[in-house]
Order: C-alpha cells, then structure tokens, then sequence
C-alpha cells in the first residue's frame, strides 16, 4: 500500500510539498446527484420554486466552492483556477439531478478535489433552495471521474 502523502513519518498530518513538481495543464471530472421528488424536479424547470432559480444558484455555489476548496479542506492547495464548469442533467426516470464539474488549472497539483466540491456545494444549494417543499432529498454518488494531466503546449 503507498505511504500517505499528507501525513509524516509519525503519523501528523502536513501539507504536501509541491514545489518541486513541474507545472502541468491538469484537468479533473467529478460528478454526484441528488435524488428528489419529481414534483420538486418540476418546481425547479418552472422556476417556482420561492428562493429563486435553482440550477442557476447551484450552478454559481459550485464555482465559488471549487475556487474556495483551499479554504475548506485544511491539506489542500489554494489553486488559481483557470477553469471550472458545472453542468446539471435531468435522466429520463426523472428521480435526480445529476451534477458533473470539470475544473482546470496549470499547476504543479491536480485539482481533483476542486472539481469534488464543486459537485458537492452544488447539490447542497439544491437541497437548501428546495428543503421546504422535499423532505425525502438524498445526496450521493459523489466521485471522481477523471484526472488528466499534459504538458503545457509551447507558444
């Protein structure tokens, strides 16, 4: 099993040193759901739902949470993102909201854990917009899909 990166030889946790590393052009995909009534599902395309425009707030809450991750999760790497996308699909059974964020930076880390909260603020700001009129909403199915990273093209 590979060590730890974030912990020291005697178990404290540490920020990982990366400077060393050569800066890449990194790119990850994550995606979760949230799992609602069909009659919220409906509040939400007709836009009545009473604090606003859901997917739209949503859509806004996980941008700002990936460019803020390194405020939120100790270990991690304040990042300057140059990228990051999140995109909502309604499946036929009409039971969820599916999320998927793509996040990108040129860095010597990835940004795995931007695009992860990305997905996970969005659907939270779902569940806050919609938590009095859907008492039965579930969370889940966060993960990473992808991680990518290239070197950086010449000019």
């Amino acid at each position: 099993m590979a060590q730890l990166s974030h912990l020291t030889d005697s178990g404290e946790a540490r920020m990982v040193d990366v400077s060393g590393k050569p800066a890449l052009a990194r790119e990850a995909i994550a995606a979760g759901e949230i799992r609602l009534a069909e009659t919220t599902l409906q509040l939400i395309e007709s836009n009545t739902v009473a604090k606003g425009n859901v997917l739209a707030t949503a859509r806004l809450a996980g941008i700002m949470a990936a460019k803020r991750t390194g405020d939120l999760i100790p270990l991690c790497h304040p990042l300057a993102l140059t990228h990051c996308e999140v995109e909502f699909n309604i499946p036929p059974s009409r039971d969820r909201i599916q999320i998927q964020a793509t996040t990108r930076i040129v860095a010597g880390t990835g940004v795995e854990m931007e695009a992860l909260t990305a997905v996970t603020l969005a659907a939270l700001t779902i569940y806050d917009m919609c938590k009095a009129v859907d008492k039965t909403m579930c969370l889940g199915e966060v993960r990473l899909l992808s991680k990518t990273k290239k070197p950086i093209p010449a000019p």
